[in-house]
């Protein structure tokens, strides 16, 4: 089969290889679209593990198969596997924990000791013609939903964590910091979990264009607007959480924790540049500033009751569709060099 590996940095190529086996526990997918991600381009300018690594999980050395956003449909599942049907469209939850680290047992496997994920350190990825995966990080996508829509429920789960996190409440006020996927995933994210009022910060003008259309209450600029100031002026005491999904570093965080109500959530979602904050404004607020790391249980199954029952509508997040063979040029440079103009391209193997 086809699939796109890395070999190094920068160096992505479209390869034969065999195709997977089915192993106990697991499930065949062929798969039908794969998105390309923030954590995806980063891994490509400067590769997250050597290809002589061999993580503890996975087993198995470099080069690795690319993608880790995918959805697709089962063609085959192992005798031990129950309740997957062949032909059923799936998305795939691609985070692997060991299940035995205390993170784990306490039922946080996202902070597992052993993290890994399908699509950057082993198991094959989406970014290939078919993949076989664990049944228990598969989930069946209900009638209705699009393969294309399935492949964003993996990115919105991101979102959807770091919202629950934030314990915002129905009516709550929040600010986005940040209209890239993950920002525009936070912003639908929030407002299917009851949010009220949701302003999001953005310098592009084509995702500051998405996010009025996602539902945001109220658009800045921050290369003109004082954001802080905008935000206590629309919400007076400020808002109940704030969520950076920029990676811009300082300007960034200033504004996260500016437009905190005293006792509000700060969360960082992005990685990205370090920033520099002044802790006095923690203890003299009692604002909480914390972070948020990928998903657990319930965060795909709510991801997809939302988009079912209409509270989230995710497609127009997809700016671009293309083919295996053009994924490097058309897709990981494309987002690289021309950034502004894409939010979420995906990849059909």
């Amino acid at each position: 089969m086809r699939a796109l590996r890395l070999h190094g940095a920068k160096d992505l190529r479209l390869e034969e290889v065999p195709e997977p086996e089915l192993r106990p526990g697991t499930v065949k997918i062929k798969v039908e679209w794969a998105g390309i991600c923030g954590t995806d381009l980063h891994n490509y300018t400067h590769p997250m593990v050597p290809d002589d690594y061999i993580h503890p999980l996975f087993g198995e050395h470099g080069p690795h198969v690319q993608g880790h956003e995918f959805s697709g449909r089962i063609t085959a599942v192992a005798d031990d596997v129950p309740d997957l049907p062949v032909g059923a469209l799936v998305a795939v939850e691609p985070l692997m924990s060991d299940g035995t680290c205390p993170a784990c047992l306490r039922g946080d496997y996202n902070l597992c000791e052993s993290f890994g994920f399908v699509g950057i350190m082993g198991g094959g990825g989406g970014m290939s013609e078919y993949v076989v995966v664990p049944g228990h990080r598969i989930h069946l996508i209900p009638e209705g939903i699009s393969a294309e829509t399935a492949a964003l429920i993996e990115p919105l789960s991101v979102a959807w964590h770091a919202v629950r996190r934030s314990g915002l409440q129905p009516g709550d006020s929040a600010v986005v910091i940040g209209a890239g996927p993950i920002g525009l995933g936070l912003l639908m994210a929030a407002k299917a979990q009851g949010a009220g009022f949701v302003a999001v910060s953005e310098v592009s003008a084509a995702r500051k264009r998405l996010a009025s259309q996602f539902g945001a209450d109220a658009v800045f600029d921050p290369t003109r607007d004082d954001v802080a100031a905008r935000v206590h002026a629309a919400v007076p005491g400020g808002v109940r959480a704030s969520f950076e999904a920029s990676g811009a570093g300082t300007p960034a965080v200033q504004a996260l924790l500016g437009v905190l109500a005293k006792g509000g959530t700060a969360i960082t979602v992005a990685s990205g540049h370090p920033a520099e904050f002044d802790p006095n404004a923690l203890m003299t607020t009692e604002i909480n500033y914390t972070g948020s790391f990928g998903y657990n249980a319930s965060d795909f199954p709510g991801v997809i009751e939302a988009i079912r029952d209409g509270r989230i509508r995710p497609d127009a997040l997809v700016t671009s569709r293309i083919s295996l063979e053009d994924a490097q040029q058309q897709g990981y440079e494309a987002l690289l060099n021309h950034g502004d103009a894409q939010v979420k391209v995906l990849v059909h193997p």
